[in-house]
C-alpha cells in the first residue's frame, strides 16, 4: 500500500464548493490587496491566537524579518535561536543585518534549551526568537524570564504551531511578537505562501501595518523603508474558511500520533524513539510526526520506506551552524552535539489528518520489518 507523507487533496474536496464561492467573490469584488478579506482574517487569527492584534504578511519568512524589523534590530546586533529549525529562522536575521548566535537544543523535544540560552548572552544580545518545532512550543515561560531579565525582545517562530499551547497559552501569545506560516503544508495552509504576525502590543501592531506596506503612513509619505509584505486577500478568504476546521484537524493529528504509539508498542518495535510530549506543552498538534531512529540506520530505512512507497522525509538533515552560507560566523561540528545528533537520527512519518489507521500500520510494519533486519 502507497502511503503520502501529506496529502491535501482530500481536504480540499471537503471543502471545495466554499472555498471556489469565496474565490469567485474575491475576483468579483477586484480586491486583492489587504481591504477586508484580510481585516476579516486577521481578527479572527488574533482571537484563534489569544493575542490582541495580527497582521496579515506575505509568508511566515516574512512574518519573522518584519518583526525584526519593526524591533529596530540591524547590524551589529545579536540574535540568539536554535540551530536546529528551517532556514527561515536564521535566514530572517542575517537578512536584516544582524548576527546570528546558536543555542543548543533539548535532545528531548527539539526545541530550543532555556539552559543554553543565558550563556549565549552577550551586551550585544537583542532577542531570542525560540522555534516551536514540529507543534511543540518551547518552554516559553523559561525563555520568557530569560528576556525579561535581560531586556530583549522575542519573537515566537510559530510556524509549524498554531494552536498549540504551553501551560495553558496558545502559540504566538507569550513574546512581543508570534510569527505564521500559511505555507501549503502547514496545518493552516493557503494556496500559496501566506503568514501572519500576532502581537499585543497597539504600537507594534501599528508599526507592522506601516512597515509591511513599504513604512507608508499617508498616501505616498514614507516614515520608514518597509517592504511589501502585503497578505493577498485570496489567501485570507481561503484561510478563513480553513481555520473554522483547523482545531477538528489538530484534534485528529493528536489521535494519528497516539495510534502511531500503540502500533509501535504493538509491534514491539525497538530502535525508534517516538515524540516527547513536555509537561509544559499541554497541547501540540503534530505539524510533523518525527521520530529517532538509533544505529545509524536512518538512512538506510528512509531508502527502505521509499522503494515500498511510504511517504517520509529528514527535517532537518543539517543544522543551520554548519551551513555553508552561514560559516562566517565559525560554527564547527561538536559545537552544538544535541542538535547535530538529532539531525542524524530524525525521521518524519506520515500524521495529515486524513491518514487512515491502515496506512499507519503499513507504516510501521514496515518499519518493524526492517529493524529487525
Amino acid at each position: 500500500m502507497a502511503v503520502p507523507l501529506l496529502d491535501l487533496k482530500p481536504q480540499f474536496q471537503s471543502m471545495k464548493a466554499e472555498i471556489m464561492a469565496e474565490i469567485e467573490a474575491v475576483c468579483d469584488s477586484q480586491m486583492f490587496i489587504n481591504g477586508p478579506k484580510v481585516e476579516k482574517l486577521e481578527q479572527e487569527i488574533a482571537a484563534y491566537c489569544g493575542t490582541k492584534f495580527a497582521c496579515g504578511v506575505t509568508s511566515g519568512s516574512d512574518a519573522l524579518i518584519i518583526s525584526l524589523m519593526v524591533s529596530g534590530i540591524k547590524a551589529g546586533d545579536e540574535v540568539i535561536t536554535t540551530p536546529f529549525t528551517f532556514f527561515a529562522t536564521v535566514g530572517a536575521i542575517a537578512r536584516v543585518g544582524a548576527t546570528p548566535v546558536f543555542a543548543d537544543i533539548d535532545p528531548a523535544t527539539f526545541n530550543i534549551d532555556p539552559a543554553k540560552i543565558e550563556e549565549k548572552i552577550t551586551p550585544r544580545t537583542r532577542a531570542i526568537i525560540p522555534v516551536h518545532l514540529f507543534g511543540q512550543t518551547a518552554d516559553m515561560e523559561a525563555v520568557m524570564k530569560i528576556a525579561r531579565a535581560h531586556d530583549l525582545v522575542v519573537i515566537e517562530d510559530c510556524a509549524q504551531a498554531i494552536g498549540a499551547e504551553c501551560g495553558g497559552k496558545r502559540a504566538g501569545s507569550f513574546g512581543d511578537f508570534g510569527a505564521i506560516s500559511f505555507f501549503p503544508s502547514k496545518n493552516l495552509g493557503g494556496f500559496g505562501d501566506g503568514g501572519m504576525v500576532v502581537t499585543n502590543d497597539p504600537e507594534k501592531a501599528a508599526l507592522l501595518k506601516c512597515f509591511r506596506n513599504h513604512g507608508q503612513g499617508a498616501t505616498y509619505v514614507h516614515k520608514f523603508v518597509g517592504g511589501n509584505f502585503r497578505l493577498d486577500a485570496l489567501q485570507a478568504a481561503v484561510l478563513s474558511i480553513k481555520l473554522r476546521h483547523l482545531d477538528e484537524w489538530s484534534d485528529a493529528r493528536v489521535r494519528n500520533a497516539g495510534s502511531y504509539a500503540k502500533l509501535f508498542a504493538e509491534y514491539g518495535v525497538k530502535g525508534v524513539t517516538l515524540p516527547h510530549v513536555a509537561p509544559f506543552a499541554n497541547r501540540m498538534i503534530y505539524n510533523q510526526y518525527s521520530v529517532l531512529i538509533a544505529d545509524g540506520k536512518r538512512d538506510a530505512l528512509r531508502q527502505y520506506l521509499s522503494e515500498k512507497k511510504i511517504g517520509c522525509n529528514v527535517y532537518y538533515p543539517l543544522p543551520l551552524h554548519l551551513q555553508e552560507c552561514f560559516a562566517y560566523l565559525g560554527g564547527k561540528p561538536g559545537d552544538m552535539p544535541a542538535s547535530e545528533k538529532t539531525a542524524s537520527e530524525i525521521l518524519a512519518l506520515p500524521i495529515y489528518p486524513e491518514s487512515t489507521d491502515d496506512q499507519r500500520r503499513e507504516v510501521v510494519s514496515a518499519i518493524a520489518d526492517f529493524m529487525k533486519g
